[in-house]
């Protein structure tokens, strides 16, 4: 006697840890990871008395647990035999199925087992200057928005000093630029981000600029960028006019939005409304000027439970700003993706509140 699966198998987890399925004639059943277990044991065994034997169960109650399985999906799995029992066409579709569910089963409770609880947990997150602006109103929303009791603090700092900080244990971790890979750090790079000659639209500077021409404009730079940039430019001689050396994100920008003065920095930190209304900003060819973003941690970094739920949340709102066009030099960022405008328009009322907190020192 053949059997055919006329529909299809689908399994789902629910919060009973059931598997709903739907066989023969279009019906739907829970079936749960214990009874599957017993149908494997009796596969594996070749017969109920010595699957009953092997997993320490009644064979009165195996053979009623069978028989409701068969019940509950409709078909027959096995058929009895003098020497034992023999896979049908449909036991055969199931064994493969059970025994790739019960091993996922089986894995989720080895993780489940083995991640440690973060509840009420501390994380400190440096930030350079630059990026405080552009990553942390996305990462703090969405740690409100989230159920992980995490207390996460954010202190803002160049990188020689976020390094310093991270070795003296004052931050627990921090996105730096180009760090010295010499220290005794656990380095994992986020992304490559281009810089660009940022001016004011009143000084008609255009689209590209050569290194020839830019050796000719006046600039407003901070110490770290300025170092970058000249390694950069130094295979190909090129020259920096720096007017002034100010190590003030904020006080740049806002001298370049009044036409004060150029500079040189990353894109993101001008892909603002403003900026991109007043501001123009310039490729520079010949060269590829860019900065690399690398999350650095101690090494010692699993101490702390909290750390690798932080990190996750932090590389989601970098590729969700990715995604956007916010590191690339491209005029105008991407619309915002269609789960961040969702969640914009979701009105509080009703929502559970959440238990993330935040701290910006």
């Amino acid at each position: 006697m053949k059997f055919r699966k006329v529909a299809y198998w689908r399994p789902m987890l629910n919060s009973s840890s059931a598997i709903s399925t739907r066989y023969g004639a279009n019906r739907s059943h829970d079936v749960n990871l214990r009874a599957l277990r017993y149908f494997v044991a009796i596969a594996d065994a070749g017969s109920l008395t010595a699957a009953a034997q092997a997993i320490s169960i009644a064979q009165p109650a195996l053979t009623r647990q069978l028989r409701e399985l068969e019940q509950d999906l409709g078909v027959q799995l096995l058929q009895r035999t003098p020497r034992g029992v023999l896979l049908t066409q449909a036991g055969v579709t199931l064994y493969e199925s059970a025994q790739r569910m019960l091993a996922e089963a089986a894995l989720v409770r080895r993780q489940l087992a083995s991640q440690p609880t973060v509840s009420g947990a501390s994380v400190v997150l440096g930030v350079s200057p630059t990026l405080a602006r552009v990553v942390l109103p996305g990462l703090l929303e969405n740690f409100q928005r989230s159920r992980v009791d995490i207390q996460l603090r954010a202190r803002e700092a160049f990188t020689p000093a976020l390094l310093d900080w991270l070795e003296r244990g004052m931050v627990d971790m921090a996105v730096v630029t180009n760090p010295d890979p010499g220290r005794m750090l656990a380095l994992h790079a986020l992304l490559g981000e281009p810089f660009a000659l940022v001016s004011h639209r009143s000084r008609r500077i255009g689209p590209i600029v050569s290194i020839a021409q830019l050796a000719r404009i006046p600039l407003f730079m901070t110490s770290l960028h300025r170092g970058i940039i000249e390694r950069q430019l130094r295979p190909m001689r090129g020259k920096l006019d720096i007017q002034a050396e100010i190590d003030s994100v904020d006080s740049i920008r806002e001298m370049v939005l009044r036409g004060s003065c150029a500079t040189i920095m990353p894109v993101s930190v001008f892909k603002d409304r403003q900026s991109l209304r007043e501001l123009a900003m310039s490729e520079i060819s010949g060269v590829q000027l860019n900065r690399l973003l690398v999350l650095a941690t101690r090494i010692d970094w699993r101490e702390n439970p909290a750390l690798p739920v932080v990190q996750e949340m932090l590389q989601a709102e970098f590729a969700r700003l990715t995604r956007q066009g916010v590191f690339s030099l491209s005029a105008e960022p991407a619309a915002p993706d269609a789960a961040a405008s969702d969640r914009a328009a979701e009105s509080p009322k009703g929502r559970r509140p959440a238990r993330a907190r935040s701290v910006i020192d």
